[in-house]
């Protein structure tokens, strides 16, 4: 049994080929749009709708094995990395996103000044600013 396997069946899901290709393909890594992961789980089963993707990252995310983030302005993304509560840092240029860890033995965003009554689970920051690439291209334009 594969690891993927073992992970849709850990969580009560079936295992079907299009529920696998979608895990292998997140867990490439990245930040990946739904059109892009169709792409790929093509060229592994040749034939899956996209409307079919759509419906696993969502059995995906509601299992806990994939989480959909959304930066303002910027289709929805998914990724394998989930349970951690990580951040992230969005390029105003290109869009590039990449992951930013939380403080390392606590999680101070999980402790805001006032949560309302809510009881807080998660925080979800997003850090704006310039890639390295594009901070070197606005540089080499002035």
């Amino acid at each position: 049994m594969s690891s993927g396997e073992e992970l849709l069946r850990s969580k009560g899901l079936r295992v079907t080929r299009p529920r696998l290709a979608v895990l292998d393909v997140l867990a490439a890594g990245g930040h990946l749009e739904v059109d892009e992961i169709a792409r790929r789980v093509r060229e592994r089963l040749n034939s899956v709708s996209t409307q079919a993707v759509y419906d696993v990252l969502g059995a995906l995310s509601r299992a806990g094995l994939s989480r959909r983030i959304e930066p303002a302005g910027s289709p929805a993304r998914y990724e394998a990395r989930v349970g951690d509560n990580h951040h992230h840092a969005v390029c105003r240029g290109c869009g590039d996103i990449a992951d930013v860890d939380c403080t390392v033995g606590e999680a101070p965003c999980l402790d805001p000044n006032t949560a309302h009554g809510f009881e807080v689970d998660e925080a979800d920051v997003t850090f704006w600013g310039l890639c390295p690439r594009c901070q070197a291209r606005r540089l080499a334009d002035d």
